[in-house]
């Protein structure tokens, strides 16, 4: 069982904050509402703040504070799209049902971009994104994917960017190729989580921190669940707790592996060095089975990340792990001073594709795979929608079949270890 804690991940996010986190009060007594979510993450927030803003009494519960988990500590790459790509997607729901759900991937970009107007926060917003090859094979990859988009579905905005004109947004030797989307973005997710925590609390819903629900029963009245010091009861279950899912619903955990990923900061660079890096701000992911990705963040740092464990664990020095990947990608940083490194897990499904679903009142939003900025809003709008009564996009989500793992964990584990081991084995071929 995984252990919670009253503070932050010691991550760059939190260590720059540009004020104390504000703490939430503890569940104590009992409440009643009409919505209950458990998981103050992406998937819990965007839930909450659609159905508040609806006119719905809405009490969210968090074990631990506000985005503890991969929420708050994330790439804060906001890529359009799954971890599965579409292929998964249009296989099985087929090409008219797929299109929809990538149509809701454009809604939820845009709808990020509005959010911090619309509700009065900052978030560090970028626009930008680059998916990059570092093999010759895989360039083709890009190209395929560039056609794809405009002949399936209806996105013309990418753009193939070839290796005489790349230094002009890299500035590294270990690129071929990459494809740019106007519509990705880079952010930075801890304020994004505490802009949306905010609203929430504005428009009357109820936010509890370090309530760790023990238990939840479903009766004639709908829904109780347990913390030490109260309970809640509330007519609809939302679960979003992701990979921290673990004993509170077995059936959802067993379609999840919890992977441990982990990112370091530089120091803040010089500025002309900065620029130098990524001379058009995009933030960046490779197309190699276990990616490298990037960015610059506002106070001129290079966020890198890419290292995972599908044993769960994260490695001792997280800074030492990493520092190979980030030197081979720019060598003239060899050297540069890690300031920040930090990880924690994320919430693998066994295709990668999402696990949205519902089963009477209860709702649940998991699976996002290492790729859930978009996601975890794009899901957001279909289960708030079917509360509300429209379960149009929802019945979409459920199209997909999201199987247990073999075994269980203890047994995925090490098989999925095994099989990033020979696919970071065919990333070196």
């Amino acid at each position: 069982m995984f252990k919670h804690s009253a503070q932050h991940v010691a991550s760059y996010y939190a260590g720059t904050f540009p004020a104390a986190i504000p703490l939430r009060p503890t569940l104590e007594g009992r409440q009643d509402c009409e919505v209950l979510i458990i998981g103050a993450g992406f998937s819990g927030l965007h839930t909450a703040l659609r159905l508040t803003l609806a006119g719905k009494r809405v009490c969210l519960l968090e074990a631990s504070r506000v985005a503890w988990a991969a929420s708050g500590r994330n790439g804060g790459q906001a890529l359009l799209g799954w971890s599965c790509d579409m292929a998964p997607l249009e296989k099985a729901l087929g090409l008219e049902r797929a299109r929809r759900l990538w149509d809701s991937m454009r809604w939820a970009a845009a709808e990020l971009r509005a959010l911090p107007e619309r509700h009065g926060f900052d978030m560090d917003y970028r626009r930008g994104s680059l998916w990059t090859a570092v093999q010759q094979r895989r360039v083709g990859q890009l190209q395929q994917a560039q056609e794809e988009a405009a002949s399936k579905w209806g996105y013309d905005a990418l753009r193939l960017i070839g290796a005489g004109e790349l230094g002009e947004w890299i500035d590294s030797p270990r690129y071929l190729a990459a494809l740019y989307d106007p519509e990705g973005a880079h952010l930075n997710p801890l304020k994004l989580a505490l802009g949306l925590s905010a609203a929430i609390e504005q428009a009357g819903g109820c936010i509890f921190e370090q309530s760790q629900v023990l238990d939840y029963r479903e009766g004639p009245d709908g829904f109780v669940a347990r913390t030490a010091q109260g309970e809640v009861r509330g007519d609809v279950l939302v679960l979003a707790c992701n990979a921290y899912i673990d004993r509170l619903d077995r059936d959802l955990a067993r379609r999840l592996l919890p992977v441990g990923s982990y990112q370091v900061a530089t120091a803040p660079l010089a500025p002309e060095l900065a620029r130098s890096l990524l001379p058009r701000n995009s933030c960046v992911i490779d197309n190699q089975f276990v990616p490298d990705y990037f960015r610059l963040t506002p106070d001129q740092r290079l966020l890198f990340g890419g290292g995972c464990t599908y044993l769960g664990g994260i490695p001792e020095d997280v800074a030492a792990a990493t520092r190979p990947y980030l030197e081979r990608a720019f060598p003239q940083l060899r050297g540069v001073e890690l300031e920040f490194a930090w990880g924690g897990h994320i919430d693998v499904s066994l295709k990668r594709t999402p696990d949205i679903g519902r089963q009477g009142q209860r709702y649940w939003l998991q699976g996002f795979s290492g790729h859930g900025v978009l996601p975890t809003l794009a899901g957001a709008r279909a289960v708030a929608d079917a509360i509300l009564g429209d379960a149009e996009l929802l019945a979409l989500y459920q199209g997909l079949h999201n199987p247990r793992f073999p075994g269980g964990a203890w047994l995925a584990a090490p098989l999925e270890a095994a099989g990033k081991a020979w696919y970071r084995l065919r990333d070196l071929i």
